[in-house]
């Protein structure tokens, strides 16, 4: 196979995800879409349509393929390590009142969207179904290092972590994960007609979230960000997933665990990284930037990424 060949077949796989971005964008622009249908739709998606993709991939998948204690330990452990690496960089160059937003920008991914379609455009149901049980250690580790970082420098703020446990204890993504699993081990089946019409509804979720990322973007964002934005984003997109991915490599995964770790590593920051900053009085204008910058290079970084490892003949 030649490279071009290599090339194309890349395209194939991110050209459909991060062309939803920018139909976003379009449409935002266009005023067919406002800020009205984005908050929606998005609460229809993180509420409804994606728990229901999750939960029908799973108890579609074989649980002996999808489910692998290795993947998601080197996942939670390396997901730390980038944590810890971004804060330790993040104390010798970022201003000190900047530093909590700069390190939940470089570590926090959009797994649950833009590393979920990417992993589902890759290798379709063992895509969907590993990537969903992976989803249960992202929830649960960015959501507590974020606030741990974050917290770190708001002195006259503390943290609720009650509140924080009941948030992630009931957030959906996970209860879809939790539900799914007695049916996929007891391989207990639903009838037919259910099973089409939650895929009919599931069908909504990726193109209808990745037209709300693009709709939430700001273009003006790369004018107006400043050097911690920028650092914070090349640090997402290039240095993490590229020492993360080399230790998953390391550490021995190969083929598509390796491709979905790394579509995972190099995902884009999360739009709710912007939410628990504001929510927790940091720099919320930095927090936006950041997610817009990274977002809008991922269509790039994420292409050249995957043409690579499969140059390398690695995934």
């Amino acid at each position: 196979m030649s490279l071009l060949d290599v090339f194309l077949g890349t395209l194939e796989v991110t050209l459909p995800v991060f062309a939803m971005v920018f139909i976003g964008i379009a449409l935002k622009r266009s005023g067919w879409i406002d800020t009205h249908f984005v908050n929606t739709a998005s609460n229809l998606v993180f509420k409804g349509t994606m728990p229901v993709l999750i939960f029908l991939s799973l108890i579609k998948a074989d649980i002996d393929t999808a489910f692998n204690p290795f993947l998601l330990g080197f996942f939670a452990l390396a997901t730390l390590a980038t944590f810890l690496l971004s804060w330790a960089w993040a104390i010798w160059r970022v201003p000190h009142t900047d530093r909590g937003v700069y390190v939940q920008g470089a570590f926090r991914g959009n797994c649950g969207i833009v590393g979920l379609a990417l992993a589902a455009s890759m290798y379709g149901e063992y895509g969907l179904s590993a990537g969903g049980l992976l989803l249960g250690v992202v929830i649960l580790s960015y959501n507590i290092l974020s606030v741990v970082v974050l917290s770190a420098y708001r002195p006259g703020r503390s943290a609720n972590w009650r509140s924080i446990a009941k948030h992630i204890a009931r957030n959906p993504l996970i209860l879809a994960v939790v539900t799914a699993l007695p049916f996929t081990i007891l391989e207990i089946g639903l009838p037919q007609w259910l099973m089409t019409s939650g895929e009919y509804f599931a069908s909504l979720t990726l193109p209808l979230a990745l037209i709300c990322i693009g709709a939430t973007l700001s273009i003006g964002a790369l004018r107006e960000s400043h050097d911690t934005a920028m650092g914070s984003s090349f640090m997402k997109m290039v240095t993490l997933p590229l020492l993360a991915t080399g230790a998953a490599w390391l550490a021995g995964f190969s083929g598509r665990e390796l491709g979905l770790l790394f579509l995972y590593f190099a995902s884009p920051t999360a739009a709710a990284s912007f939410v628990m900053v504001k929510a927790m009085g940091g720099n919320a204008k930095l927090a936006a930037n950041i997610i817009a910058i990274t977002t809008l290079l991922a269509s790039l970084t994420v292409t050249l990424g995957v043409f690579v490892l499969r140059v390398m003949n690695l995934i």
